[in-house]
C-alpha cells in the first residue's frame, strides 16, 4: 500500500518525539508547540493505521511499529541533511542531550569535554546535571551518567569507571587524626547513603564508637564544599576531587577505601540511538579506561 499523502512535517515531528521519547522536546526541537507535533503524530498514525507510540504517565514508548520504521526515517534524514551539507548549506549539527550526576561532571567531565568536541565537531553536548534522581523519558535525555550498582528498570547500562569512597577533610583536621576511630570526633558528613560511614568503619577493622552525627546532603560537591569549610569529614570519592587534593586544600588521612558503586552510563533500553549520541559513548567509554 503505497502513503503518497504522507505530509514530511509529520515524519519529522516522529523523528523528532521518536528520538527524544518526548513531545516537549521535540517541539523545543523543532520550534513549533506541544499540540503541533501530537498532531502531526496523530495523523501520521491515522495515515498508517498503527500506534506509534504508548503514552505513558511520563514520557513516550515506542511500539514495534515505530522501532521497525524509525531506522528507515533517520537515515533518510541523514541522508537529506549530508546532501545538503555538501552543498554548502552549514545546517546545524546533532545535539546530545547527556543528564550527568554533579560530582562526575565536575570532578571528571567538564575538563575533557573539549577534547571531545576536538574530535567530533558536528555533536553538541547539551548537558545537565542530577544528583542521581533523574527520570531520562520525562526529560528527553539520551544518556544519564548516574553512581551505583548498574541496576535500574528498563535502562540499559554500562559500567564506566569506579568510584570507591574515602574519607576526606582540610589539613587542619587531618593532623588531628591518627586512627579511624578519630573520625568520630568530627562531624561525619553523610549522603543519602546512609550506611555508607558504617560499612566504611567496618572495612578499616573499627568500631564505631556511637551514632553518626553529621548533616545529609544529596550531592557529593556540596558534602565536600562543606567539608572545605572546615565544618566536617566528607566520605566521598577521591577520583572526582583531584582539583583540589592537588591544590593541598584537601586531604585523605586514610588509605581505606570503601567500594559502594561506580559511575554507569545509562540510556532507555527501547530509544534508539543517533550516530552522534553513539559517538559520545564511545568516548566517553574509551576516556574512562584509558583513566589511571
Amino acid at each position: 500500500m503505497a502513503h503518497t499523502r504522507i505530509n514530511l512535517g509529520s515524519l519529522k515531528a516522529f523523528e523528532a518525539a521518536a528520538r527524544a521519547l518526548s513531545l516537549t522536546r521535540a517541539a523545543e526541537e523543532l520550534n513549533v508547540t506541544q499540540a503541533a507535533v501530537s498532531q502531526q503524530v496523530r495523523q501520521l498514525e491515522a495515515q498508517l493505521g498503527v500506534d506509534l507510540f504508548r503514552r505513558l504517565p511520563r514520557g513516550l514508548a515506542l511500539t514495534d511499529e515505530a522501532l521497525g520504521l524509525l531506522p528507515a526515517i533517520q537515515e533518510a534524514f541523514d541522508r537529506i541533511e549530508g546532501a545538503l551539507d555538501r552543498v554548502g548549506s552549514g545546517s546545524a549539527g546533532e545535539v546530545v542531550h547527556v543528564g550527568a550526576v554533579g560530582t562526575f561532571a565536575c570532578g571528571w567531565l567538564l575538563p575533557r569535554l573539549a577534547e571531545f568536541a576536538r574530535r567530533h565537531p558536528g555533536v553538541d553536548v547539551r548537558l545537565s546535571t542530577h544528583n542521581n534522581r533523574v527520570d531520562p523519558a520525562g526529560e528527553g535525555l539520551d544518556y544519564a551518567i548516574r553512581y551505583g550498582r548498574g541496576t535500574w528498570p528498563g535502562m540499559e547500562s554500562r559500567f564506566l569507571m569506579g568510584a570507591p569512597l574515602t574519607p576526606l577533610c582540610t589539613p587542619a583536621i587531618a593532623a588531628q587524626l591518627r586512627t579511624p576511630a578519630d573520625l568520630a570526633r568530627f562531624p561525619l558528613l553523610r549522603s543519602y547513603f546512609v550506611d555508607d560511614w558504617r560499612l566504611w568503619f567496618e572495612a578499616a577493622q573499627t568500631v564505631l564508637p556511637g551514632p553518626v552525627n553529621g548533616p545529609i546532603f544529596d550531592s557529593s560537591l556540596t558534602m565536600v564544599q562543606c567539608a572545605l569549610q572546615g565544618h566536617g569529614i566528607a566520605l566521598a570519592p577521591l577520583a572526582m576531587f583531584a582539583a583540589e587534593r592537588a591544590e593541598g586544600r584537601l586531604l585523605q588521612p586514610f588509605a581505606v577505601e570503601l567500594d559502594a558503586g561506580g559511575y554507569w552510563l545509562t540510556r532507555l533500553a527501547l530509544k534508539p540511538a543517533g550516530a552522534g549520541a553513539r559517538a559520545f559513548a564511545e568516548w566517553l567509554h574509551s576516556e574512562c579506561a584509558a583513566a589511571p
